[in-house]
């Protein structure tokens, strides 16, 4: 089993992008997914984007994400 973090691509670089969630940006890879636009929401897991999703997904599993976290910490 794997754990995808649902990221905003924000800027686009051929086969790599900037991805963000919550103010954390990361740099992702694009090779399974070479159609994506900037503002799509995509799965990424290990660096790199494995699906892409809509928002209402995007922000259903952030929150459920989120809420994981607050009982957590």
């Amino acid at each position: 089993m794997c754990l995808a973090i649902p990221m905003r691509i924000v800027a686009l670089d051929g086969v790599t992008a900037v991805a963000e969630v919550d103010g954390v940006s990361r740099r992702v890879r694009l090779d399974l997914l070479p159609e994506v636009s900037l503002g799509d929401y995509v799965l990424i897991h290990a660096g790199l984007a494995i699906a892409r999703v809509d928002a209402a997904h995007a922000e259903e599993t952030l929150s459920l994400l989120r809420s994981l976290a607050d009982e957590v910490y």
